[in-house]
């Protein structure tokens, strides 16, 4: 007995295709650790990062966090992105997965850069007592 259906166009390889790159990337908002040495400080770009992130108590150097609170502020804006791309995967458009996911990283990546500039200070129950106030 047939359906009565007709296939018109089989887009069931371009689909799987979708997905399995879909499957394999990554959408990464960091410091890099592999950028190029730096020779004013021992210190590469991903160590200051986390110790800015964190603060390092034995050097009196509060955390002033940036990365976790600026991701976390762009968290639904790039939510929404992703489903954009998870769509795209689930029509088979590979350059539209790729645009989605694209456009969530420099989300995050504009977001956490804005927290950076918002002159992050310390807590104040990281400051020693001998710390002048503003």
């Amino acid at each position: 007995m047939k359906s009565g259906a007709t296939m018109t166009a089989d887009k069931m390889g371009a689909l799987i295709r979708s997905i399995t790159k879909l499957a394999q990337k990554d959408v990464l908002i960091g410091i890099p650790d592999s950028a190029p040495e730096r020779t004013d400080t021992p210190m590469t770009n991903a160590q200051i990062g986390y110790v800015m992130e964190t603060g390092s108590p034995s050097h009196n150097v509060p955390a002033r966090p940036f990365l976790v609170p600026g991701v976390q502020d762009a968290q639904a804006e790039c939510a929404e992105r992703l489903k954009q791309g998870a769509v795209a995967a689930l029509d088979g458009n590979e350059a539209g997965t790729l645009k989605a996911l694209t456009a969530a990283g420099i989300i995050a990546e504009n977001s956490v850069k804005q927290k950076i500039g918002s002159n992050i200070p310390p807590a104040r129950t990281s400051l020693r007592p001998s710390t002048p106030r503003r």
